[in-house]
């Protein structure tokens, strides 16, 4: 699994339409930018810090076809990146994240 964090209402309006194009960070970059489970945590602190009404959304990696590359990123590490749009139809789980009083999220299990 492979995870995109999104503003709730974004989202949302994406599951309306039936096609997600990306955030305005996505559009400049000209890719979806995404997270393998163990960089969630590391992309809410660096992109997401204290934004309310978030979603975590679940695509298995395998659905992307070709479209999904994994590229160098923060310090070298490989992200998750996909060049096209998103059918909300891909999305296995999409998860309320919960902004605690302390600015943490409260996530769920994630699946590698």
């Amino acid at each position: 699994m492979i995870y995109k964090i999104c503003p709730a209402p974004a989202w949302r309006e994406a599951e309306r339409q039936g096609i997600y194009r990306g955030s305005a960070d996505d559009l400049r970059d000209g890719f979806i930018h995404l997270s393998a489970a163990a960089q969630v945590a590391g992309t809410l602190a660096r992109h997401f810090a204290g934004q309310p009404d978030l979603f975590l959304i679940a695509i298995d990696a395998d659905d992307l076809g070709d479209a999904l590359r994994w590229e160098a990123s923060r310090g070298g590490e490989l992200f998750p990146h996909l060049y096209g749009e998103l059918d909300p139809a891909a999305a296995h789980n999409v998860t309320a994240l919960p902004l605690r009083a302390d600015g943490s999220y409260g996530l769920p299990e994630l699946l590698s």
